[in-house]
């Protein structure tokens, strides 16, 4: 076997420690999670919020980034017609994020004349399932209750 080199020790000792500061600078980066909501099941829409609270309690506000997805029936659950409507605002200033399916909107707009109205702190998105790709693609996990 050939000794190796300073040099190629040297070399091997940083690509050693890039190695551990990455797996360090990963564990310190927050948590992130996309949540969808594609149905109008209000224990569903319930189990959805339940599960971003759980996980903003386990790992701290400061240590996960969440977003809600809405799109088809489960918009509804972004509207003021929400059997939830109150707790959805209130988790939009806990920094968790809603995110409206423009799509839905303009479909819904289509059959009934009028958009429908949003809760107060929910944003919108050119399409709902556009947003939870371009999430993935962003290390975001993902789950659907």
């Amino acid at each position: 076997m050939r000794a190796m080199t300073i040099k190629q020790i040297v070399t091997l000792l940083l690509l050693s420690l890039l190695m551990v500061a990455n797996s360090y600078a990963e564990q310190d980066s927050p948590h992130k999670l996309v949540i969808q909501v594609s149905t109008d099941d209000v224990s569903t829409q319930k189990m959805a919020l339940n599960n971003a609270v759980n996980l903003q309690k386990l790992y701290g506000l400061d240590n996960v980034i969440i977003e809600i997805v809405a799109y088809g029936p489960g918009l509804d659950l972004l509207t003021t017609e929400s059997a939830v409507a109150s707790r959805v605002e209130s988790l939009a200033l806990q920094d968790i994020t809603f995110s409206a399916c423009q799509n839905t909107m303009n479909t819904q707009k289509k059959k009934t004349g009028l958009l429908p109205v949003l809760l107060d702190g929910v944003t919108t998105v050119n399409a709902g399932v556009a947003r939870i790709m371009e999430l993935q693609e962003q290390g975001y996990a993902y789950i659907r209750p």
